[in-house]
């Protein structure tokens, strides 16, 4: 046998092992077709395949991180924005996703862009900048949904970025200070009916207890001496005022007529 046969023959049983024998890694699985027809879904480890009969395609069960591209979004009050998200899915059933998609992971793409639109167009532009985890959760529930079919299963989605134009962060900046101007004004109204209202009550006790009364009148003397001031207080019992305070209401009353 000459050495050109012999290399032939070798060259072929490489090609022959090569196509016979399959090494998978823990994380992927080989789904086998014989004759054309799904058989059996192996690994992972050694595999075995007949070469011309049987064909394996390898797919990879490990969590896959694909960024949503840019969306243009209209909000439900009619505000227009561009949003991007990231979604985290990984193949649960390696048949579905090689017989039922062509290509699973462009089919995931663009069902992501589409549900990304079609969740975030039912709610207002408040709710996408504050609910920003509920509107997660809402379109990765969908998303897993409509993927069960491919062997899907989509674990989390992330909106990263929620842009605005210039004139409506304007106008989200005005809303934004006037609502703080509310509520300044809110508070300072409610604090002065809590202090109108304990100081009737104050007073309806200083009325009813005269001791009460000279005790404060006392301690406003007290305050006044503290300060620094020229002025000097002289105290004086109101009592030396009732007898003129009683003249002035028993003098008769003259009619200059």
């Amino acid at each position: 046998m000459s050495l050109a046969v012999i290399g032939i023959l070798s060259a072929l049983a490489i090609v022959i092992l090569y196509n016979t024998i399959k090494i998978l890694k823990e994380y992927e699985r080989g789904v086998i077709f014989l004759l054309g027809r799904f058989q059996v879904v192996k690994g992972p480890g050694l595999i075995i395949l007949f070469p011309g009969i049987q064909k394996m395609t390898k797919v990879d069960l490990r969590v896959i991180v694909m960024d949503v591209p840019t969306q243009d979004v209209i909000s439900r009050d009619n505000v227009s924005v561009k949003v991007n998200a990231v979604i985290y899915f990984r193949i649960v059933d390696p048949e579905k996703a090689v017989i039922r998609v062509a290509d699973v992971f462009e089919a995931t793409s663009q069902l992501s862009q589409t549900t990304l639109r079609s969740v975030l167009g039912q709610h207002e532009l408040d709710d996408m900048l504050a609910e920003r985890e509920k509107l997660n959760t809402d379109i990765q529930a969908l998303l897993d949904q409509r993927t069960d079919n491919w062997g899907i299963k989509v674990a989390n989605v992330e909106i990263k970025h929620v842009d605005l134009d210039e004139s409506m962060i304007r106008a989200i900046a005005q809303q934004a200070e006037a609502e703080r101007a509310r509520r300044a004004k809110v508070i300072n109204a409610e604090a002065e009916q809590q202090a109108a209202t304990m100081l009737s009550a104050a007073a309806g006790i200083l009325a009813k207890e005269e001791l009460a009364l000279q005790l404060r009148y006392l301690q406003t003397l007290k305050e006044i001496s503290n300060e620094r001031t020229n002025t000097i207080v002289f105290p004086m019992p109101i009592e030396l005022f009732e007898p003129m305070m009683n003249l002035v209401k028993d003098k008769p009353h003259i009619d200059p007529t």
